[in-house]
């Protein structure tokens, strides 16, 4: 693989690969150097990318932790962690996706998910029985948002899987499993109570393959 060796505003040089910055290219534009700003920009996301996809195995584990209903000192914090994770791999695959033909869906789920974390994180710290006087939300109000809350972050899971489905850049039976396990995030914790454990479980595979996957795509740093 032929590759360029520039210079850093330091000094020190710079390899840059053409295929690890900017995928093929054509013969035409061989000669045409990417600038050493832009090689570090885009091998910055990617590397981002690459280890924030770890995040969604810890998440989907702590997720799983919180379907058990095993007495935990504080569920709370358990579950905004494990809410935490995933909006962090959220990020990260879509930024590994941005350079796919998929990107597209794969931002649409991201925006997608990301609305239904903002929208449940209100709604998990509510103790039972209360309600959201200044959204005017009362307590018999507050299961129906908590399922729309659920069913939009389980859309954007959906969409984020049909782009890894459909990349041609990762393992697409990762993409399977994280749209399998979008239904029962789209289900809720108000579900049949083994559906979450196995939607927890099914975000957990695909949540090691696509790190597994992710990290093997490009040398690392």
């Amino acid at each position: 693989m032929s590759t360029s060796q520039q210079h850093t505003a330091s000094g020190r040089p710079l390899r840059v690969a053409p295929a690890w910055v900017g995928g093929a290219r054509s013969h035409a534009a061989a000669n045409h150097l990417l600038p050493v700003h832009e090689a570090v920009w885009i091998w910055s996301v990617r590397r981002y990318a690459r280890v924030s996809l770890w995040a969604l195995p810890i998440g989907a584990a702590l997720y799983g932790w919180a379907t058990l209903g095993v007495a935990t000192p504080s569920p709370l914090l358990l579950e905004l962690a494990a809410g935490w994770f995933c909006a962090v791999a959220m990020i990260g695959l879509a930024g590994l996706l941005a350079g796919s033909r998929t990107r597209r869906p794969a931002l649409a789920g991201l925006l997608i998910g990301l609305a239904g974390f903002v929208m449940m994180l209100p709604l998990a710290a509510l103790p039972a029985g209360a309600g959201l006087t200044g959204a005017g939300i009362d307590a018999g109000q507050v299961h129906t948002a908590a399922l729309i809350a659920a069913a939009v972050t389980g859309t954007g899971w959906l969409l984020l899987g049909w782009a890894v489905f459909r990349s041609k850049l990762v393992n697409p039976a990762d993409g399977v499993l994280l749209m399998l396990a979008a239904v029962s995030i789209g289900a809720g914790s108000y579900a049949v109570r083994p559906l979450p454990t196995v939607g927890a479980l099914l975000l957990l595979a695909a949540g090691m393959g696509l790190a597994w996957t992710g990290s093997r795509l490009i040398p690392p740093a």
